[in-house]
């Protein structure tokens, strides 16, 4: 399998953290957020990042401007995480194999969920991989939907989902591991049927799915991986915790 390469969205403002910065450019233990993001991608073994920047692209660049191996990209609209990395197409059409797609405000990535999901994409082969994880209380996330036999079948935001649908633990964080060639075409199909008029990069696993592609999805991201930031308040809460990891004393 050919060393992955992975796509970072770090275009968007994050309107709820009440500030002109860029969110990814929030800091926790001391650095900008972003960093650990890569760190864990280049830790499991991607060989380049191609960093979507909107925003404060500048400064975006300014921060990365030391890291080796990073491709900046533009997106000029913020038309949704499926437009993102649309924009992207151009960088990846040359490569076969595996690209990870992820947010750049997730900095409790781990490096080891990246290898054990990077082990199965190579020994399964799929169209799309996605990590997920059981969280006690799901709420506000995608739910991920399983036939009888536990194959994965969609997933429904919280919005869309019946009460039954509700009740499932196992949710979306996404984190997902496409074959490129297969990314490519489900780009290619994303449409802007939904209230927001956006391109939901969700929706590629039903339309690869459709096509008869395999998609999975694999519940092996840890509890810390499910803590988001969207607020100051989580801010704090997501460093209070990479500190007690010991973030701050290592500077990884």
């Amino acid at each position: 399998m050919n060393a992955p390469i992975a796509v970072v969205l770090a275009a968007g403002k994050g309107t709820r953290m009440k500030s002109e910065l860029a969110k990814v450019l929030f800091p926790v233990c001391d650095r900008p957020m972003i960093h650990f993001v890569i760190d864990a991608l280049q830790a499991a073994g991607v060989a380049k990042t191609i960093v979507v920047v909107g925003h404060q692209q500048e400064k975006v660049r300014e921060t990365l401007k030391d890291r080796e191996n990073i491709e900046f990209v533009v997106q000029a609209e913020q038309l949704g995480t499926g437009h993102a990395v649309q924009v992207c197409r151009e960088n990846l059409q040359s490569h076969d194999g595996p690209v990870i797609v992820l947010a750049g405000d997730s900095p409790l990535l781990q490096s080891t969920s990246l290898k054990t999901l990077l082990a199965e994409f190579e020994k399964t082969q799929p169209a799309l991989l996605q990590g997920t994880l059981h969280k006690s209380d799901p709420t506000g996330l995608g739910r991920i939907v399983r036939d009888a036999e536990g194959r994965f079948t969609g997933i429904v935001e919280e919005k869309d989902a019946t009460d039954q649908q509700r009740k499932i633990t196992e949710v979306n964080m996404s984190t997902y591991i496409f074959n490129c060639s297969d990314l490519l075409d489900a780009l290619g199909q994303l449409k802007q049927n939904n209230s927001q008029a956006e391109y939901y990069l969700t929706d590629c696993a039903a339309l690869l799915g459709a096509a008869g592609r395999p998609v999975e999805a694999l519940p092996v991201l840890q509890d810390c991986e499910s803590l988001s930031i969207n607020n100051q308040e989580e801010l704090a809460i997501v460093d209070a915790k990479m500190r007690e990891m010991g973030y701050a004393s290592n500077d990884a």
